[in-house]
């Protein structure tokens, strides 16, 4: 039977343009346990195109291409325990944005900016 998406990718995939793209993924892979699906890299070096599987989902990655600027973004992602994610976000050379907390909702979660600009809010649903 034919699909009409690749076996394994969901319907909707983040696409981050960003300052580091390389950078990015190293970190994901570090941080997040994603796996490095594929990568397309131009004679300069940079990122033309990335994918990586974290969990159940594939997000996309590049380095803006010449001329324009990196989009700056928030990807909102769930762990089994946002804690120790989080902890190993900062391990892996994140920047803090803030420790996980519980507010007014069943999540309890946490932000750290990866690399290359994007902000990684990852929870745990607790209550």
């Amino acid at each position: 039977m034919s699909s009409h998406k690749p076996d394994g990718y969901t319907s909707v995939a983040p696409y981050l343009v960003v300052d580091g793209a390389s950078k990015t993924i190293e970190f994901l892979v570090r941080a997040l346990d994603a796996v490095e699906l594929r990568r397309f890299d131009g004679e300069d070096g940079r990122v033309m195109h990335g994918e990586v599987r974290i969990d159940d989902t594939v997000v996309m990655i590049a380095d803006p291409p010449e001329g324009q600027p990196p989009i700056p973004s928030l990807v909102h992602i769930y762990v089994p325990d946002v804690d120790s994610a989080y902890k190993r976000m900062l391990e892996a050379g994140g920047e803090s944005a803030q420790e996980p907390v519980q507010r007014d909702d069943p999540d309890k979660r946490g932000g750290v900016k990866d690399p290359g600009g994007t902000t990684w809010w990852v929870a745990t649903q607790v209550g």
